[in-house]
This record gives C-alpha cells, structure tokens and sequence, in this order.
C-alpha cells in the first residue's frame, strides 16, 4: 500500500488508543475508552476514545480530535513537532512534507535555526574560550558538575558586542531574523548589537526541548546597577507565560511520581536534578500563570513549591499559588532556611533536600506557620489588636477552601489557636472578602463570554442532541417530516436529508459515505463527535452524561423539534419588528398593517 501523505500512513500504522493511553489512564467503556481529561479540571472521566473512528473527544470541555492533535495539545507543541513525535512512533522517516502538514521553510522553523546555533555558539564559548574556563570554574564551585553543563547546554556570551551577530550573518541569516529572535537587540541610533554579553547562559526550551530563549546571568560585572539578569523578550517562540525551564526534562518524572516541584532559579533546577530530582522545573522570576499551570495540570495535579513567599504582602508569587489552587492543584510549600534557596541546600549537602522536600506543608499548614511566627516574639502577641492581624491574613485564605469540612477545620484551628469563640471568627468569615487578583477577573469574563456563547448556541444544542436520539434509536426518523426539515440549519438539514434517503445506513454510515456526499470536514468531524456522543450517552444540553436507555425518545426528538421552531419564530418576529420600525419611519402604512398583522398571528404562534 503506497501513500501520498505521511500523516495517513502514521494514521494506518499507530492506534490512538495506544497513542493516547501512553499519556493519560485509559479505562474500556463499551466500544470505546474512558480517561479523566487532562486539559481542564475534573474528577469523573468526560475524555472519551473511540477506536473505530479514531478520534477522541472530551465532553467536559469540548477539546476532541486525531492523534495528531492530541499529542499537539498534550505536549504543547506545533503540528509539525507532533507530526515528528508520531512519525517516530510509527517508525516512518519523514522526507519531503506534503503542503497541507507544515511549511518547512517559516519564518517559525528560521526562528527556531537562529536559536539553536545562538546556543551552540555560547557552548563553544563555554569550553573553549579563556572566558568560558573562568566561567565553568565559577560552576563547578556553585556544585554544577560538566555532565549537568553538557546536559542543560549551559554557555558563556563573549563581551563583545557583536561576536554572536558576526557569526550568524556568515551562517547565512538576516539581521531582521536574528532580531525577531531576541538574541539581538536595536540601539538608539538603529544599529544591532549582540543582547547577551559578558554572561552565562542558560537556554530555554519549549516541550520538546527545542530551544526558544535565553537567560543570561551577568558574570564578573564593575557595574553594580547591572541586571543580574537578562532575558530573551516575547517573540514568535518564546512566551515567557507559557513556559517552565526545564519541564520538557521534568514532565516523564513528574507524571510518575505524580508531583512536580517548582523552584525559582536556572541553579535551582539543574542541581535538583543533578540532586536526583528529576521532575523539578522553575518559574525564571516570573509569576504562575493560568497557561502555565493548564500545561503542570498534564502531568500531576500536585505541586511542590520552594519560593519565597510573603503571606501577609500581595506578591506575584502569592498569587501565582492562589490561581494553583482555584485551578484545582494541590499545593504543599517546601520551607527552606532564611536567604536560602534549593541550590544552597544541594551544595552544603545534596541528601538534605530529599528531607525539606519530605518536611514540605500544606499550603494552609504553611499560610498558619508563617502567620503566626511573625508575632512569636511580640509582647503584645496576646493583645486584640495582634489577633486581629493573624485572623485578616488567615480568614482570606480559609474562605477560599471550597470544601466545607477542611474549611470548619481551620476554622477550629485559628480559633484554638487565637482563644476566640468559633461563633466569632464564622461571623468575620462572612465579612471577610477575597482579594481578587487580576488573573481571576480574566478568568470571570472569560466564564461570562462562555454563558453567553452557550445561550446564543443552544438551538445547535438542541439539534446536536436530536441527531444524537435519531442515532441512537434510528426508529424514530419518521418523526422527521418534510415540512419540519426547513426548520433545521443547513448543516442538520444535510444529515437528515442523507439519513432518510439512505434509511438502511441509518446509524451505521462511515467517513467515507459523508466524504461521498461531499460534507466538509469540519462537518464529517462534528457527526462523527455526534455518533460518539450516542455511543457513551452524553447529553449536550444536560451537559452530563444518561443514566440509561430513555424509555420515550420519541418524546424528547418532538420536544427538540418544537424548541427549533420556537427559535425560528422568535427570530421572525425580531426580523419583523426590524422591518415594522422601519415601514412607521416611512409612513408606509399598507406594509405596516401587513406586518402587524403577521407579527400577531406569528405572537399567537409562540403562545400557542
């Protein structure tokens, strides 16, 4: 068998049962298979698999597709990488990509070129320049071996102003691409010149471990108002809001041992793994995001903090945790010295950091420590006014738990260990309000646009649903009446039409019958998440799933049919109400009295 196109033949030699259950757990539900969804916040399985259509569809949060979009989606990665991994699979050797798989000459793939050879040119600096020794010396000090170097191509950036600039426009790419890529930066006067001097360098990489930026620690500076940091800005690759250094060697480990440690620094990272621990990845100075975390969720539903963290301040970091929590992670914070941070600890001896990762606390175990110490040595420790502080920075972070029983705990807890009557502190619980930090209120509206979206779709509920009966109990097509069919939207129209000329397919009709008559693919792909759906029982517009077999379907398809029809109407009378305004504008009288008098017959409709 000979094939145009790579990606059908990966499609013929991999199963994505296989494909998807090397990820996620998958569980057999009928024909098909069951999983928790990895993309969104759950505790009953909505990710469904079916290995007849190939496809998978997560009924929770409506992400669904191929193998090729799942290992995108699950390993945060383009088409053309997911294309790779999937190619490896399969055992297939990518030649000469078909047009619609990924155009191998972008800006994208250029990008990515600038940035792989800025970094083996900062590695040769590493190991073979006077520099780079001074630099590796300085390393090996900080307790970073060469095996970890090598690892984590960690380099050096010369002091000159234009070396790496030099060596990239001989390489045969232009100033405007080694811009884009953030490696070099424009002066006041126009001129480029290298953004990275003088400094050690770690590079970043995305999921697959391609390298998209860098972090550059300044090295042996005079200049005490130097950055001790810079970073390769937003570009094409790099969105610093979306990536954890070190993830893409962090998310095997932290999947099977179902945690991920977060630290805060390039050191800290490299000698934790170098330490052993190996599904550590670190933030880079910068706050948790909502992405960040929704790419964490993939791998572990636990998270291990070592930050600095100030319960009492409004930090980044404070609420970079708070958006852990409300996305559903489990938090514990590993506390560590005064001024000291995990690559401290691995230097002085790396076997205590298994004991502080052990030690680690629950975030509200931590939260009642830290509030609590800061009056240990306070005189007026027993006074209303020090009890007042501890209950403002606790009674915030206790209204957040969602769940009641742990709530009442800490409740009890706060109130043993304040002396103050539960009754009391329940009573400024409910005047207590929660700060909200910017993250939350995107996320609100992001919720408000989702019901919004959802009203203005339910009439494509409501036909998603009825499809899904008919398929389900192919018996009660007859309800579908030639008057009725105008009702439907073109795409619903289409099926129906085909189902009632082709009445022994009924249920049973392929991709390649839909692909016969001509549907679009977006339109084969919604039937065949519609067939899926009437296979597992899922209710589009209970947003659940059916207990069992309904005992009157037929009941339910004429409901559907009736709410259509009473969508259409409303929309009519709209219309009409558009034109009425406009014929009383006009004074024109005779089409005014036409419209009135279709309006009520049209109202009386809608009543009846």
């Amino acid at each position: 068998m000979s094939f145009q196109d790579p990606i059908e033949e990966i499609k013929s030699k991999l199963d994505i049962v296989e494909v998807i259950g090397s990820y996620i757990k998958l569980q057999k539900a009928g024909a098909n298979y069951r999983a928790v969804c990895p993309f969104h916040s759950e505790k009953k399985p909505s990710l469904f698999v079916s290995p007849a259509r190939q496809i998978w569809k997560c009924f929770g949060c409506g992400k669904g597709g191929d193998i090729f979009g799942f290992v995108k989606d699950i390993e945060g990665i383009e088409f053309g990488d997911a294309l790779k991994i999937l190619a490896r699979k399969a055992g297939i050797e990518l030649r000469k990509p078909s047009p619609e798989m990924v155009e191998w000459n972008t800006e994208k793939s250029r990008l990515f070129e600038v940035c792989e050879l800025s970094s083996k040119f900062f590695e040769k600096q590493l190991w073979d320049s006077e520099g780079g020794k001074t630099v590796r010396k300085y390393l090996e000090e900080r307790g970073m071996n060469e095996e970890s170097m090598k690892k984590w191509r960690v380099g050096y950036a010369p002091e000159n102003w234009n070396s790496l600039m030099n060596f990239l426009i001989q390489k045969g790419y232009k100033e405007s691409e080694v811009e884009k890529a953030g490696v070099e930066i424009r002066g006041e006067k126009g001129n480029l010149y290298d953004r990275f001097r003088k400094r050690i360098m770690f590079p970043v990489f995305n999921l697959s471990s391609q390298v998209v930026g860098f972090g550059g620690r300044v090295f042996q500076s005079d200049n005490e108002n130097e950055a001790k940091y810079v970073n390769t800005p937003q570009t094409l690759l790099y969105d610093k809001g979306s990536i954890l250094y070190g993830l893409d060697k962090a998310k095997v480990e932290a999947r099977k041992k179902d945690f991920c440690i977060l630290v805060e620094g390039y050191m800290d990272a490299i000698l934790c793994h170098q330490a052993g621990f190996e599904n550590t990845a670190a933030v880079s100075g910068t706050a948790l995001t909502q992405n960040q975390l929704r790419i964490l969720k993939r791998y572990s539903d636990n998270l291990y903090t070592a930050f600095d963290m100030d319960i009492a301040g409004n930090s980044a970091t404070k609420r970079g945790i708070d958006l852990a929590q409300k996305e559903g992670f489990n938090v514990k914070v590993i506390t560590m010295p005064e001024g000291k941070d995990p690559a401290d600890i691995i230097l002085e001896k790396a076997e205590n950091w298994q004991k502080f990762v052990d030690d680690s606390k629950s975030i509200m175990e931590f939260y009642f420590q830290r509030a609590f110490s800061s009056f240990k040595n306070d005189p007026k420790a027993e006074k209303p006014e020090s009890k007042i502080k501890i209950s403002k920075m606790l009674l915030p972070e206790i209204k957040k738990i969602p769940n009641q029983i742990e709530k009442s705990y800490w409740i009890q807890e706060l109130s043993n260990k304040l002396k103050i009557k539960e009754e009391d502190l329940r009573e400024e619980l409910g005047k207590t309000k929660i700060e909200q930090s910017f993250y939350f209120s995107g996320e609100s509206s992001e919720k408000k646009a989702s019901i919004k979206k959802k009203a203005e779709n339910r009439k494509e509920l409501i036909e998603e649903r009825m499809l899904y009966l008919l398929l389900k109990y192919p018996e009660q097509l007859e309800l579908i009446t030639d008057k009725c069919l105008s009702c439907f939207s073109e795409d619903c129209k289409k099926i129906l039409e085909y189902l009632k000329k082709n009445p022994d397919l009924k249920n049973n009709f392929s991709e390649e019958d839909l692909i016969k008559e001509k549907f679009s693919e977006d339109f084969t792909k919604k039937i065949n998440y519609i067939h899926l759906a009437a296979e597992v029982g899922y209710n589009p517009l209970e947003e659940g799933f059916d207990e069992e077999d309904m005992t009157e379907p037929g009941e339910e398809i004429e409901e559907c049919i009736k709410e259509i029809e009473h969508f259409n109407t409303k929309k009519e009378l709209d219309n009409i109400s558009v034109e009425i305004k406009e014929a009383e504008e006009n004074d024109d009288s005779k089409k005014l009295d036409i419209l009135i008098r279709k309006f009520n017959e049209l109202s009386q409709k809608l009543i009846n």
